[in-house]
């Protein structure tokens, strides 16, 4: 991204526009670390969250009042909304790059906060009459997504599947025409798992090299793309696909099986994988270590961030930002994304690791 020409994005209507928050003086705090009282708190980006972010701002507000609004429109619109300050906080499924960095620590007055919130498996899923499952290697994947096999009966799916009943039908390729974390996230895996078939750098915009295909905004985009069109295969977050139930599964080859996304899978890639170097304290990006072949990984997978600054103007932001967050990444509000959006927990050491990280957050006033 190129966060020289960062953007203001205007927020809805249904958003309230003031950033600033009026809290009760008075609230008392309970133990997910929020303030009770009214006040709101706008933020967005990764759609990968939505499901799990409708999820965390309904439990959280029950609990202590107030409004916390979250715009789906994309980690890169995120990421920019966030530095430019029209965002107290936001979601990205890409951790931010060295340029991101810079201008969100110039946003913030400091090093960001960047802290796991959300781990997910990406789905490779289709549409192809009476195929509902099919198994594919990550250089098959590359080669379709990059236009060197065209049909479904193509003798590279074809050997990898025996017995299924593929026909001489077109592929028609989806993928995400906005900026988009889990592109980064996919672009991430064929680049280092398919063995060289996969020449373009990861990346949060689609490769203008790749040819062909249809682009479609968020993740909601690609769902209704897919179902529309016979023959179609994209990418999208698990939870989007088995939520619609109509789409078939690639389960992607790791070590000499296939494995089906799963949620379990990318926690233990997860928990398996380093940090990403050179990242200040209050980071928590990690390199998704794309090769795993251990019994049951998933290494096709997402692990989106929540963004957020070390100080804010007033303590009723901070607070609520600090609140919030806290119970996001809660052994509570990890498993409440995970009932609602088939999300993989934090780990213990993951979570109090974050949790650490957050409550740093306080007022510069």
């Amino acid at each position: 991204m190129n966060t020289s020409s960062l953007r203001r994005v205007a927020l809805p209507a249904v958003a309230v526009l003031t950033l600033g928050l009026t809290l009760s003086a008075c609230g008392d705090k309970n133990s997910s670390g929020g303030s009770s009282g009214g006040g709101t708190l706008n933020g967005g980006g990764a759609t990968s969250q939505a499901n799990a972010e409708q999820t965390w701002r309904s439990n959280y507000q029950k609990q202590n009042g107030g409004t916390i609004n979250y715009e789906e429109v994309g980690s890169g619109t995120g990421v920019e909304n966030f530095t430019s300050k029209a965002y107290s906080f936001a979601g990205t499924d890409a951790y931010l790059t060295s340029d991101q960095l810079s201008a969100a620590k110039d946003a913030c007055g400091g090093d960001p906060i960047e802290v796991p919130a959300y781990v997910s498996p990406i789905a490779v899923a289709f549409k192809l009459s009476g195929v509902k499952s099919l198994n594919l290697d990550a250089k098959s994947i590359a080669d379709i997504f990059d236009g060197k096999i065209t049909k479904w009966n193509d003798p590279e799916i074809a050997s990898q599947n025996s017995g299924a009943n593929l026909p001489d039908t077109a592929i028609a390729t989806v993928h995400r025409s906005d900026e988009s974390g889990t592109t980064f996230n996919f672009t991430d895996y064929l680049s280092k798992a398919s063995g060289g078939a996969w020449a373009d750098d990861p990346n949060t915009v689609w490769p203008a090299s790749i040819k062909g295909g249809q682009g479609f905004e968020g993740t909601s985009g690609v769902i209704g793309g897919l179902t529309s069109t016979e023959g179609s295969i994209g990418y999208a977050d698990d939870s989007a696909v088995k939520a619609d139930g109509t789409l078939g599964v690639v389960s992607i080859k790791v070590g000499s099986a296939y494995n089906a996304p799963s949620a379990v899978g990318a926690a233990k890639v997860l928990a398996a994988s380093p940090a990403a170097p050179n990242r200040p304290a209050s980071d928590m990006a990690t390199d998704i270590d794309r090769t795993a072949s251990a019994k049951g990984d998933y290494p096709l997978m997402l692990v989106s961030y929540l963004l957020a600054c070390p100080t804010y103007d007033d303590s009723s932001t901070a607070d609520m930002v600090k609140g919030f967050l806290t119970y996001v990444v809660s052994s509570d509000g990890q498993q409440a994304a995970a009932t609602a959006a088939g999300s993989a927990p934090l780990d213990g050491s993951l979570s109090s690791k974050a949790t650490s990280i957050i409550a740093k957050i306080s007022s510069g006033s």
